[in-house]
C-alpha cells in the first residue's frame, strides 16, 4: 500500500466514524434527558454519549490534516512552512481533544476550554482565508472541488461551535443530575437545549454527506 492509498484510507474512516459517532452521539443524548428514565439510566446513557462523543471529535481534529496531505500528493503544491503547519495541526488539535476528554477534572481545564473554543474560530477564519486566497490567486483551478471541501469543513467547524453555545442551558442542568438534585424545571430545560442543537446536528450530518460527494466526484474538475 502506497503513502496515498493509507492516506486515502485513514480519510475514509475519518468520515465513517465522524458520522457514525455523531449519530451515537444524538440518539443516546435522547435517553439522557428522558425524565422518565431513572437517574441511573440516564447517567449510563450520559456515559456513552461523551464515550461517542469523543470519536468525531479525533476525527474532526485529523481531517484537516489527511485531507491537506492527500491534496499535497495529487498535485497540490504547498509551501514549506504550509505542509508544516498542515502536518502539525492534526496532532497540536488532537492532543487538546484527549486532554479535555481525559483529563476534565484537572485545574487547568476551564482555561484549556477558553483556548479550544477561540481555536476552533481560528480554525474556521484560517480555512476561509486560505479558500479566498486560492480563489483570487487561481491556485486551485485543476482541482476547485477542493475549495468547496475546504469551506464545508469550515462551516462544519462553526456548526460545532453553534452546538457547544446552545449546549450551555445542557451541561449546566447536567451537573445537577449527577448531584441528584434536578427538578422537572431542568429536565425541560435538558429537552430545550437538546432540542435548539438539533438543526445542528443535522446540518453537519448532511454538509458530511457532501464532502463524501465531492471526494467521490471532484465536480468542476
Amino acid at each position: 500500500m502506497s503513502i496515498y492509498e493509507l492516506l486515502l484510507l485513514v480519510h475514509i474512516l475519518l468520515f465513517v466514524y465522524w458520522l457514525g459517532g455523531d449519530l451515537g452521539v444524538f440518539y443516546s443524548s435522547g435517553f439522557v434527558v428522558n425524565p422518565e428514565l431513572s437517574v441511573d439510566a440516564r447517567l449510563t446513557a450520559a456515559k456513552i454519549m461523551l464515550g461517542c462523543d469523543l470519536v468525531p471529535r479525533i476525527c474532526m481534529s485529523l481531517t484537516l490534516t489527511i485531507g491537506g496531505l492527500l491534496a499535497h500528493y495529487v498535485g497540490v503544491e504547498h509551501a514549506s512552512w504550509q505542509l508544516l503547519a498542515i502536518v502539525a495541526l492534526g496532532p497540536f488539535w488532537l492532543a487538546i481533544v484527549l486532554v479535555l476528554h481525559y483529563q476534565h477534572n484537572a485545574p487547568y481545564i476551564p482555561l484549556l476550554t477558553k483556548f479550544d473554543f477561540y481555536f476552533r474560530w481560528f480554525v474556521v477564519l484560517s480555512v476561509i482565508a486560505s479558500s479566498c486566497y486560492a480563489l483570487l490567486n487561481n491556485t486551485l483551478t485543476d482541482t476547485p472541488w477542493l475549495i468547496a471541501k475546504l469551506l464545508a469543513f469550515a462551516f462544519l467547524v462553526f456548526c460545532g461551535l453553534m452546538i457547544r453555545i446552545q449546549l450551555k442551558g445542557f451541561s449546566a442542568t447536567y451537573v445537577k443530575l449527577l448531584q441528584g438534585t434536578q427538578t422537572d424545571d431542568d429536565n425541560q430545560a435538558m429537552i430545550a437545549s437538546l432540542n435548539r442543537v438539533r438543526p445542528w446536528v443535522v446540518t453537519i450530518w448532511l454538509v458530511l454527506l457532501f464532502q463524501a460527494y465531492l471526494g467521490i466526484a471532484k465536480p468542476w474538475a
